[in-house]
Formats: structure tokens, C-alpha cells, sequence
């Protein structure tokens, strides 16, 4: 599978609603550069005159002009490591590539090389995440991440001490890039599986469930992860913007969790549930 880059030159306030637009159009991966941001999407997802329209209707408010290119998909590290920070969680969080410095001042280190997975920690979503889970005690919890992509947010929970963690993932590459890096990290996690949460007919309970992925997919799948989790658990939910919060509060409200703390940024929202 190989994937199309789409450079996108815009103005500094319209990047981070372009973002958001195309985070709907399947676009996973963002990467923001001096002129505005480069985007990637699975070439058999892409959709060019779903593009053309969104970026018209923007056209009578800013400037904007794109350029497209096919990346096969073993080149997709060089592109990355050619844009690719890394990036602090306060004092506390230090996402880094295998070619960055180590910094073992840190307490909690995590080495990331995505390969194409969603989960860099640089997203506003996956950036909230991980800030959120420092504040919920994972010691011998057993935590699963839906969506996990990269696997940063179990990774993230390994280090905060659970039991065990276990991934899922629709794509064989992150199924692939989570079980690297949680090899990177020394972590052997108690499953990675390919599938929806409604195909991989889970039976265990689980404390932690973490899922970030977007407001359609949680709406569908938000029942399912209450099933799944412990009582008293927590549920961990992002990919979704401000304006969706009210829908994902009313069905967790239905389910019996309720909310414990959010955070917004750029107008992405995490949200902290509990099971009561």
C-alpha cells in the first residue's frame, strides 16, 4: 500500500481548520512546516475531488494552493525523519526517535518510529492523552488501547506501571509499527490484534481502556468499550472536536460513565470518563 502526501501552503489561521476537515476525509498523518502542513492518507482511501471541494469552499477566505506526490510506502520514514521532532508532555513525557539524543532525566521516555501510524504524540489529541494519563493511577492495571496505531498511549501505560496492555488496530501496518515499538521500549504487550473492537470479540475486563480515534467510530463503538471496562474503570476518549463533545457526553452519559476531566486544544477535546 502507498500513500499520497498532499503539501498544503495556507494561512497560519486556516491550517489547524484544514486539519480538522481533512482529519475527516481519512487523512491520519499531519505534519506542520513554514508554509502550512503536509498531510498523508492510504492512496486507496484518497478521495481528490473530495479535496478539491473542501479546499474551495475555503478559497473566498484564505489562500490556499497544494501539491500531491505518491509515497511508497517503504519510503515513508525517509519522508518523516525529515520533519519529524521530538516532542515534550510538560517535564515529565519525552516522545523521541531512535535518532534523537536520550534525555534520562525524564521520567517517562518514549521511543516512537511510526512508519505511517497515527500517534506521534505531536497531534493535539494524542498530546492531551498522554498528559491526562499521568493523572490516573495505572500500577497493575490492565489497560487496552483501541485504535492504537503507533501504540504510544499503551507504551505510555507500560511505563506508568499496569499490569498488562493490549492493542488493537484496523491497519496491518500498525499492528505491525505498534509491535516495534513496544519492542523499542522493552515492552511485551499482552496482545496486539488486527480488527474492529466489534470483529475481535474481547471477553476480558480492563481498568484503563484508551481510545483515540474519531467521533463517528466512538459513537459506534462507545458501548462496546463500556462492556469491556472494569467497574470503577476508566475510559480515555479523543479524536473528536469541541462541537462533538455534547453527543459523546449524552451516550456516555446513557452507558453509566461519567466525566471525570477534559481538556481541549486547537479545538480537539480529551476526555477522561469513569465507570460508576
Amino acid at each position: 500500500m502507498d500513500f499520497i502526501q498532499i503539501n498544503v501552503h495556507c494561512d497560519p489561521p486556516f491550517a489547524e481548520i484544514l486539519i480538522a476537515e481533512m482529519g475527516e476525509l481519512d487523512f491520519d498523518t499531519f505534519m506542520e512546516t513554514e508554509v502550512g502542513f503536509e498531510a498523508y492518507i492510504a492512496e486507496e482511501t484518497f478521495n481528490h475531488p473530495a479535496l478539491q471541494t473542501l479546499f474551495n469552499r475555503y478559497r473566498q477566505q484564505t489562500r490556499i494552493w497544494y501539491e500531491l506526490k505518491k509515497v511508497p510506502r517503504e519510503n515513508w520514514n525517509e519522508e518523516w525523519e525529515k520533519n519529524y521532532d521530538p516532542i515534550a508532555v510538560g517535564d515529565q513525557i519525552y516522545v523521541r526517535a531512535t535518532f534523537h539524543e536520550a534525555k534520562p532525566n525524564v521520567p517517562y521516555e518514549i521511543i516512537i518510529n511510526p512508519q505511517m501510524s497515527f500517534g506521534t504524540g505531536h497531534h493535539e489529541t494524542t498530546h492531551q492523552l498522554l498528559a491526562l494519563q499521568l493523572e490516573v493511577d495505572h500500577q497493575d492495571k490492565k489497560v487496552l488501547d483501541v485504535g492504537s496505531g503507533t501504540g504510544i498511549l499503551a507504551i505510555m501505560a507500560a511505563k506508568l506501571g499496569a499490569q498488562s496492555v493490549a492493542a488493537t488496530d484496523i491497519d496491518d501496518w500498525c499492528i505491525e509499527n505498534a509491535l516495534e515499538n513496544f519492542g523499542l521500549n522493552n515492552i511485551e504487550p499482552e496482545f496486539v490484534k488486527q480488527g474492529t473492537i466489534h470483529e475481535l470479540d474481547l471477553t476480558e475486563q480492563y481498568e484503563i481502556i484508551l481510545a483515540n480515534i474519531n467521533t463517528h467510530v466512538l459513537l459506534d463503538e462507545m458501548a462496546e468499550y463500556n462492556k469491556l471496562l472494569a467497574e470503577n474503570g476508566h475510559l480515555f476518549l479523543s479524536g473528536f472536536y469541541e462541537t462533538d463533545k455534547p453527543q459523546i457526553i449524552a451516550l456516555a452519559t446513557e452507558l453509566g460513565l461519567k466525566e471525570v476531566k477534559s481538556t481541549t486544544e486547537k479545538n480537539w477535546v480529551a476526555l477522561l470518563l469513569e465507570k460508576v
